[in-house]
């Protein structure tokens, strides 16, 4: 079964249907390469699926070793770089203060994280700069 169904809709805008569960979402090209960079871009999803897979990973981390998790964020920016054009870096910083974690399961969880399966699938080609705030830091 395919993961994704991908239509496009005119101006550079795409319509991508997640066939296991009916969500749909919606891209546009970004303002520095001809789009109107009113929704997430392509290149915006892989740089948000990186967050996203981290606090993920950390979250099956914790419950398969019985550590609470309950306060987690993150935020990205994304650096594209020119010939060619893609995703030079992306500058990570996630906030995971307030889980009560000493420092031997901090870095568990942080070592966890670093290996999420996004990490591992962009880790040659893109540049990446991480931040983590922990309790006691």
């Amino acid at each position: 079964m395919a993961t994704a169904e991908v239509t496009y809709l005119g101006e550079l805008r795409t319509e991508c249907k997640h066939v296991q569960s009916g969500t749909v979402i919606y891209t546009d090209a970004p303002t520095d390469n001809h789009g109107k960079g009113e929704k997430f871009s392509p290149t915006d999803l892989v740089a948000t699926a990186y967050v996203s897979c981290m606090l993920s990973i950390i979250g099956i981390y914790c419950n398969e070793h019985g550590y609470h998790f309950s306060k987690g964020k993150g935020s990205v920016t994304k650096i594209m770089e020119s010939s060619p054009r893609r995703i030079g870096k992306l500058v990570i910083d996630l906030d995971l203060r307030g889980n009560g974690w000493d420092a031997q399961t901090a870095e568990k969880v942080v070592r966890a994280a670093k290996a999420c399966p996004v990490a591992k699938s962009v880790e040659a080609g893109i540049e990446i700069e991480l931040a983590i705030q922990l309790d006691g830091e």
